[in-house]
C-alpha cells in the first residue's frame, strides 16, 4: 500500500492529537493507592502519592514519550521522569549542527516546561540501583518507590573488539568520540570539522544494530560537503564493517560517487584490527590508513544500568534488556519494562521509533492502571530524513512500519517507502527535516 510523504509525517507526529483522545481514560475513575510505601532511610525528595506512581528512567525520545503519554492515559497515575542530565540535546538532526546549519537552540529543550506543560515530575539525578523486593527505584538523590517501572536509558558504546585496555579506551573516548551520544561528544567532534585544516578524516560504521543506521552515512555527506565549500585539500575515509549500506543505500551510495567523488572514500566490509593513536595510524585486514582527525564509532549496547539491576540479557556483545518483545516487559518481574534504544527487538534504534514506541508502552501501562481491556500490538514507526548534501540542502528519507513473525519471533521492515532520488526530490525532502523535527519536539515537549 503506497503512502505519501505527507501521510508518513503525519504518522511520525504530526496527527499525535488523536492517540492522544483515544486512549484517554476517564479523569474521574476512582484512584487507586499505590501498592507500596515510599523508602525513608534514603528518601528522595518527593512527595508521597496515593496514586499509583510509574517512573521512567531516560529522559530521551522514549522516555518523554512515555512520561507524557501515561499521564495522558492516565491523569490519576503520579508519572515521575528521572533523567540525570539537566537539558535535552537531539541526536537526531546533530549533524547538520555540526557544519553550521542548524542552530543548537533547534536540539536544545527544557525538561522543566515538559513536566510543568504535560502534569508529570522531573527529577534530576542517575538510577544507581534496583530493590525489586521492595519497588524501590535508587538514584543518585535519594529512593523512589514506584508500582510501575521503565528504563528507557538508551546506548552505551562497547570498544571490547578494539581494545580491552581501559587507557586506550579512555582516550578513544575523549580524543575521538563517536558523536552517538548527546552533548560533549558533538560539541568536539563539531569543533574538529569546523577547524579541520586537510587531510583523511575517518569516519567508521559498526556492524549490528547501532544507533541510527542511516546517520554515519548522512555526516559523512555532509562533512564532505562542508569540506567541499571550504575547497579543502581533504578526504572523508567511511570504514564500514558492513557489506554494503545499511539503509537507504541508492540514495547515500549516489550521492557518494555523484557529489563527493573526490571528497568521500567509502570503504565497506572492513573491520579495524589496530588503531596507533600516536602515530595517527588505522590498521584493517588489508591496508594502514593515516589520518589527521577522526571519530570512531564502536559497536553500541544497552545501557550498564540494565545490567547493573539485573535485568539485561547478554547476546552478541552487546546487553539489552531481557523482556518480551511484544509487552516490553522484563521477564520475571511484573510492571517493570525496558524500552528506546535498550530493547532487544530489531526495530531501528532511531528517535522517531522511540517516540512512536513510547506512544504504545503508555497505553500498555495505562490499561493497567485504568483495569481496562488488552492493548493490542502495534508496531512502532520509522520516519527518518537524511541530508546528502547542504548546499544547496537535499535529503533522502524513509518511512517504515515493522512485522512481527511469530513462528521465528522476528521483526522485519512492512509498508516501507523511500525517497532516495536527491536530484528529483532532494530539495522537498530537505524542506520537510524540520517539519518533522518540529513535530516531534512539540509532541515530547509541548
Amino acid at each position: 500500500m503506497a503512502i505519501s510523504r505527507r501521510e508518513a509525517l503525519k504518522l511520525s507526529g504530526l496527527a499525535v492529537a488523536a492517540t492522544a483522545i483515544n486512549g484517554c481514560s476517564n479523569a474521574n475513575d476512582p484512584k487507586p493507592k499505590s501498592k507500596v510505601a515510599s523508602a525513608k532511610d534514603n528518601k528522595a525528595p518527593i512527595a508521597d502519592s496515593n496514586n499509583p506512581r510509574v517512573v521512567v528512567v531516560g529522559g530521551g525520545w522514549s522516555g518523554l514519550s512515555i512520561a507524557k503519554y501515561t499521564k495522558i492515559f492516565a491523569p490519576n497515575a503520579d508519572v515521575i521522569l528521572v533523567e540525570q542530565r539537566y537539558e535535552f540535546i537531539s541526536c537526531p538532526l546533530s549533524n547538520l549542527w555540526l557544519v553550521d546549519k542548524i542552530k543548537l537552540e533547534f536540539l536544545t529543550h527544557d525538561y522543566l516546561q515538559a513536566a510543568r506543560e504535560n502534569n508529570y515530575t522531573y527529577f534530576h539525578a542517575a538510577a544507581v540501583g534496583l530493590d525489586r523486593e521492595n519497588r524501590i527505584l535508587k538514584t543518585s538523590d535519594g529512593d523512589i518507590s514506584f508500582d510501575y517501572l521503565v528504563f528507557a536509558p538508551g546506548i552505551d558504546y562497547d570498544y571490547s573488539r578494539w581494545t580491552k585496555d581501559i587507557a586506550f579506551e579512555t582516550r578513544l573516548r575523549q580524543e575521538y568520540p563517536a558523536g552517538f551520544i548527546p552533548g560533549s561528544e558533538h560539541i568536539t567532534l563539531r569543533n574538529k570539522v569546523l577547524n579541520f585544516k586537510g587531510g583523511n578524516f575517518i569516519l567508521t560504521v559498526p556492524s549490528g544494530n547501532y544507533r541510527c543506521l542511516p546517520a554515519p552515512y548522512e555526516r559523512a555527506c555532509v562533512i564532505a560537503d562542508y569540506f567541499k565549500q571550504k575547497k579543502l585539500k581533504a578526504k572523508v575515509i567511511l570504514l564500514d564493517e558492513n557489506n554494503a549500506i545499511t539503509i537507504k543505500k541508492e540514495g547515500f551510495q549516489s550521492a557518494f560517487d555523484e557529489l563527493y567523488g573526490d571528497y568521500i572514500e567509502y570503504i565497506p566490509n572492513t573491520a579495524i584490527t589496530n588503531i596507533d593513536l600516536d602515530k595517527k595510524i588505522v590498521e584493517t585486514e588489508f591496508e594502514e590508513i593515516s589520518f589527521e582527525e577522526a571519530a570512531f564509532y564502536p559497536h553500541v549496547r544497552g545501557a550498564k544500568i540494565l545490567e547493573r539491576v539485573g535485568i539485561a540479557k547478554d547476546g552478541q556483545n552487546k546487553l539489552e534488556g531481557n523482556i518480551n518483545p511484544l509487552t516490553y516487559e522484563v521477564y520475571g518481574e511484573k510492571d517493570i519494562y525496558v524500552t528506546g534504544d535498550s530493547r532487544p527487538m530489531g526495530f531501528s534504534k532511531s528517535g522517531n521509533t522511540s517516540n512512536s514506541e513510547g506512544h504504545h508502552v503508555a497505553k500498555l501501562i495505562a490499561q493497567k492502571i485504568n483495569k481496562t481491556g488488552i492493548i493490542k500490538w502495534q508496531p512502532p514507526t520509522t520516519t527518518c530524513f537524511s541530508a546528502v548534501s547542504i548546499e544547496p540542502q537535499r535529503a533522502i528519507y524513509i518511512y517504515t512500519q515493522y512485522s512481527y513473525n511469530k513462528t521465528d519471533t522476528t521483526f522485519d521492515f512492512a509498508d516501507t517507502v523511500s525517497s532516495e532520488n536527491w536530484k528529483k526530490d532532494g530539495a522537498v525532502n530537505a524542506d520537510s527535516i524540520h517539519a518533522w523535527a518540529t513535530a516531534l519536539y512539540m509532541d515530547m515537549f509541548n
